[in-house]
């Protein structure tokens, strides 16, 4: 028996190390592209995305005051970069079209998925830009494994980070920015065998599960300390009266940086929702319906919608705030249907 278990300890150590080389031979190794664009920068892109962001700056959509600025012409918001090289619906609604062009993706991905990792959250994306994009550039992505992480525990699960480089060029091969891009690839629902749960985050009969932190900053700190208290406050500028949230540390209307906060009266009407499956996190109950609310004051602010069934929820219906206090550290609005309250 003795022989038998270290034979196959063995063996499942020179599996766990050539799956290892494996991964590491992805690093350096190109994933995608060059890949140009299905379309190159176009103004009626650049208005349908500056509506759907809320964005008015005019130099998007108006040639005299992208000029008056000392540009030839209207330039592209530079967050729109990754749009341009999106390859859209069509492209990525079957398997065989989905791996068209993406040879290096779909075996990292086939990889990942061997050793488990088999669903992915995005982490952080950090963006540099080189040079404004303007109506006629056409845009070619390419991208390119930097690092995959030895496994790591999460409070989703066991996981690897994979960083990777996206370089955008022009129709000349100029550098126009670069986006280093991390994912996790994890094992969901604790796929990789137990591990303690103050490892994890999974609950335990002692402790149950925490639900994720936020990230706090100095730009929203406010808000989160004002929902300790309840109260859902909104930012407002203190110069031109404009509200906005999430917090940031300028107005989008007047460049201001001087704010002031109003508290919300705590009702609004249901903007949209999606109801989430999967991943699963055991800090919630599914499944999750996670809710774009607009507030009667305006802004908007995304949440969980509690109290209704999702089959029964419908845009447009009215909602009253709540409060859920996950722990004595964090304290998070969440609305309910108001006939809930008035019944």
């Amino acid at each position: 028996m003795n022989e038998t278990s270290g034979a196959k300890d063995a063996a499942d150590a020179l599996a766990s190390e050539a799956f290892e080389e494996r991964l590491r031979a992805f690093a350096g190794r190109e994933l995608t592209g060059p890949s140009p664009g299905q379309d190159p920068v176009n103004q009626p892109m650049i208005r349908h995305w500056a509506e759907a962001m809320g964005d008015r700056n005019p130099v998007y959509t108006d040639e005299r005051a992208a000029r008056a600025t000392g540009r030839s012409g209207v330039v592209a918001p530079a967050s729109m970069v990754q749009a341009w090289t999106m390859r859209g619906y069509a492209a990525t609604a079957s398997p065989a079209a989905r791996d068209t062009g993406r040879g290096g993706f779909s075996e990292l991905v086939a990889l990942l998925d061997e050793g488990g990792y088999t669903s992915v959250v995005a982490t952080d994306s950090e963006l540099e830009f080189r040079r404004e994009l303007v109506p006629g550039d056409h845009i070619a992505v390419q991208e390119t494994v930097e690092s995959i992480s030895p496994e790591k525990n999460t409070a989703l699960g066991a996981g690897r980070f994979v960083t990777t480089l996206r370089t955008y060029r022009d129709q000349a091969g100029e550098v126009v920015a670069t986006q280093r891009w991390r994912t996790l690839r994890f094992r969901p629902g604790n796929a990789g065998g137990p591990r303690p749960a103050q490892e994890t985050g999974e609950p335990s009969a002692e402790r149950p599960a925490r639900r994720p932190r936020p990230a706090v900053n100095r730009d929203n700190a406010f808000w989160f300390e004002a929902a300790r208290e309840h109260r859902l406050v909104i930012q407002r500028c203190a110069s031109c009266g404009t509200l906005r949230h999430p917090p940031g540390p300028c107005c989008p209307e007047c460049a201001s940086l001087r704010w002031e906060t109003v508290e919300s009266g705590g009702r609004g009407h249901l903007y949209s929702y999606v109801v989430n499956h999967h991943p699963r996190h055991p800090a919630f109950t599914y499944p999750l319906v996670v809710a774009v609310v607009e507030l009667a004051e305006g802004t908007r602010v995304i949440t969980n919608l509690e109290g209704v069934a999702p089959e029964d929820v419908r845009i447009g219906m009215p909602l009253v705030l709540d409060w859920l206090d996950a722990d004595p550290d964090l304290s998070l609005p969440v609305f309910r249907p108001a006939a809930t309250e008035e019944s």
